[in-house]
């Protein structure tokens, strides 16, 4: 189609060349058949080939190119003829700008483009255009007794169809945030028919309402911009709403409307007659009642607009509720009214959504947000109008009343009734849970109240789904030490204070080491070893996460390369890295582990990647072929912690893992019950159906050993052979040279 765009253009221009050099009739014909062919051809061609919306508007415009090419075409016919004949040609080009005018319009509605204020500066202007027009062209011309008023009068009017045209696509031009190629084209073409329309005007001034070949060039051209205009791809932007914010004055629109305002005065200095006065005073008189009526409007419609601004700062946009700055307000509001010496206090709820992520995962971010609606209409329909209800962002709501502990106990039933039933969203029901955060004041300031109940959801979280825990102020120094370590692990980072140790994954029966897990630990300088289940997770809400993940693996594979060229491992021997989420996320992993790899001369198969359930289920197709590529590499891809997350065969028949780890609470069992045995069991007979390895996790005791061994695991990973320690001492004891004593069996534990 862009061969077609530029073909047609040459092709185009050619004939408007040729025409105007009049060869001859036959060739004129000729070059007008061209044109119109093309032109139409390219109304019905281009919108359909892009795809543009609506489609049947763009037949309007094909039949304004039939309608104004038949017009130019009758006129050398029958500009000879006597009587009226003349106007048939008129006829065909006037219906050309009413289609043209239609298509025009319909744009400006497709667009969500037609304002108000437009259609006024349009009057405006077609009011001062028929002024200029009707004294200066079509009132010389009507004057002509060699001909009928009707055809002078018709052919006079023609710029003021022009002007018309332009304003709508002036229109079209302001109200969009870009200017496309097409509507550049489609400019530009009007501007021809309007240099054309002109000039026909001037000498019609004279009784001439056919000259040459050369006056219709304009149109011609104008016709082949316009074939232009829907064969470009960006005929695809005409029907998109791209509206910007509506100004009621401007410099383009004053550009626009002062030669209009001003053209009544210039037409009274130039013309001196008594009805040409009289007619400039009543057009003067329109155009300035239609200026008041733009006016009045300008300044409702800035008052309007003043007081939507006001009300989307002070108002989610979503839900309609008062926002976070509103609420603070209304807290404020509420402190300042309470009574001194009472015992009434300002009890605030803050509410978090459990799981609303995984609705946003499961059916969509539009389906999320109607639900979002949903709640909050439900909320403020429980609780009685005097109690503020806002929406603060994202899935978080905020209520607050005035009272004792049994207001605030009644405010929290009435929040947790609304989410004891379903919410049915697009056909769907859906059973969500909130966690809630009490916090009451009667002398802190809103800022206080509301940070406190926010520390007071945070910690709900923690406890669980549907939980609603109130603060007190201990709560204040956890904070302030999940700050403090947020810093210092940070400062760890860059200072060198995190370390990796290494704890063995071995063959059960032989007590060999297959390989090892590396794990990172952090030794504070003032406060010694703090432990992963504490700064882990700070990392993960932190950001901090992946750049802990990438330094963990580097260092293992800088190990395991060391180990391999000196003789601590055997070519088997593999290290197994965890990583996040996050790191999955980023397609240049498998890129950067191979590149890591060939560095430290570490093969592929020494490699295990080890993650969790949860990871798989919010994995999005960026972490799929990641996952993908790694096992194209050759690396082991490992689910951690099996049977405690979802644990669903699709995702190990979807995803590329080659093993694996029973969680440590059902090795704990064994031996002391059927039913943990039983599970072990079904968990080892699913894994050898799809090929993949087992490892359990948590073995301390030789019992658990051998009752995994009886139900078919091959490898194991505990205190039984140690805890994870640092790299010289794991090489000291777990040297292949000194391996042979415990292929009989003997416990080599320090």
């Amino acid at each position: 189609m862009t061969r077609n765009w530029r073909l047609f253009a040459a092709l185009g221009v050619l004939a408007t060349v040729l025409y105007t050099v009049n060869v001859s009739p036959l060739v004129n014909a000729a070059c007008m058949v061209v044109v119109a062919g093309g032109s139409v051809w390219a109304c019905f061609a281009g919108p359909r080939r892009y795809r543009a919306e609506p489609a049947g508007t763009w037949l309007l415009l094909g039949g304004a190119v039939l309608a104004c090419l038949a017009g130019v075409f009758l006129r050398p016919a029958v500009d000879d003829l006597p009587g009226l004949w003349p106007l048939l040609a008129d006829a065909a080009s006037i219906g050309g700008y009413v289609l043209l005018s239609a298509f025009l319009v319909s744009m400006l509605r497709q667009r969500q483009s037609l304002d108000r204020h437009a259609v006024l500066d349009g009057l405006i202007v077609c009011v001062a255009g028929a002024l200029v027009v009707g004294l200066l062209l079509a009132a010389p011309a009507a004057e002509i007794s060699s001909r009928p008023e009707a055809v002078s009068f018709v052919a006079g009017l023609y710029p003021l169809f022009d002007v018309v045209v332009l304003m709508l696509l002036i229109n079209l031009s302001f109200t969009a945030t870009t200017w496309p190629v097409s509507l550049v084209l489609l400019m530009c073409a009007m501007t021809s028919m309007f240099i054309g329309d002109t000039a026909y005007a001037i000498v019609g001034a004279d009784g001439t309402t056919y000259s040459t070949p050369l006056f219709d060039a304009p149109f011609l051209l104008g016709f082949v911009l316009v074939g232009l205009t829907a064969l470009h791809p960006s005929v695809t932007h005409f029907g998109r709403a791209a509206r910007p914010p509506v100004q009621a004055w401007s410099t383009r629109r004053i550009a626009v409307i002062a030669p209009a305002l001003a053209s009544p005065f210039v037409l009274l200095a130039v013309l001196g007659s008594t009805g040409e006065r009289v007619t400039i005073a009543a057009g003067g008189l329109v155009i300035v009642a239609l200026l008041l009526v733009r006016a009045v409007g300008a300044v409702r419609s800035q008052a309007v607009a003043q007081l939507r601004a006001e009300h989307q700062a002070s108002h989610d946009s979503l839900t309609g509720l008062p926002n976070r700055y509103r609420m603070a307000d209304e807290l404020t509001r509420m402190l300042a009214r309470l009574p001194a010496d009472g015992d009434r206090q300002v009890w605030v709820l803050l509410l978090d959504l459990d799981g609303f992520k995984l609705v946003n995962d499961g059916w969509g971010h539009d389906t999320g947000d109607l639900l979002i609606v949903e709640v909050g209409r439900r909320l403020r329909a429980a609780v009685p109008a005097e109690v503020p209800v806002s929406a603060l962002g994202g899935d978080e709501f905020m209520l607050a009343t005035v009272g004792t502990k049994e207001a605030a106990d009644a405010l929290t039933a009435a929040v947790g009734n609304c989410f004891s039933r379903t919410f049915e969203v697009r056909g769907t029901e859906l059973t969500i849970t909130c966690s809630m955060g009490m916090a009451s004041t009667s002398s802190a300031s809103a800022v206080d109240l509301m940070r406190d109940a926010d520390t007071a959801m945070y910690r709900a979280k923690a406890e669980g789904p549907g939980t609603c825990t109130v603060f007190d102020a201990a709560m204040h120094s956890q904070v302030r030490e999940r700050i403090e370590l947020e810093v210092e692990l940070r400062k760890a980072l860059g200072e060198n204070q995190l370390s990796v140790a290494y704890q063995p994954i071995v063959d059960l029966l032989p007590g060999i080491p297959a390989g090892a897990e590396a794990l990172v630990r952090w030794t504070h300088p003032e406060r010694g070893p703090i432990s992963p289940a504490t700064f882990v997770p700070i990392a993960e809400d932190a950001g901090l996460i992946g750049a802990i993940g990438d330094w963990v693996r580097q260092e293992s594979l800088r190990q395991l390369g060391e180990w391999r060229a000196d003789g601590t491992v055997g070519d088997a021997f593999y290290v197994s890295v965890n990583v996040s989420g996050r790191q999955l996320l980023d397609p240049n992993l498998p890129l950067v582990l191979a590149a890591e790899m060939q560095t430290y001369g570490v093969p592929a198969h020494s490699v295990a990647v080890e993650m969790t359930e949860t990871v798989l289920v919010d994995s999005t197709g960026v972490a799929g072929r990641v996952l993908f590529e790694l096992r194209e590499l050759g690396c082991q891809v490992l689910i951690d912690d099996f049977g405690t997350g979802f644990s669903a065969l699709g995702y190990l028949r979807r995803f590329p893992v080659t093993g694996i780890k029973i969680d440590r609470s059902f090795v704990t069992g064994l031996g002391a019950g059927d039913e943990d045995d039983e599970i072990v069991r079904a968990i080892v007979s699913l894994c050898r159906a799809l090929g993949l390895s087992v490892i359990a996790e948590g073995v301390e005791t030789r019992a658990q050993r051998d009752a995994l061994a009886e139900v078919g695991v091959t490898r194991g990973q505990g205190w039984l052979w140690g805890p994870a320690v640092p790299p010289a001492e794991f090489a000291r004891h777990w040297h292949v040279q000194n391996t042979s004593a415990l292929a009989a069996g003997v416990d080599t534990r320090d």
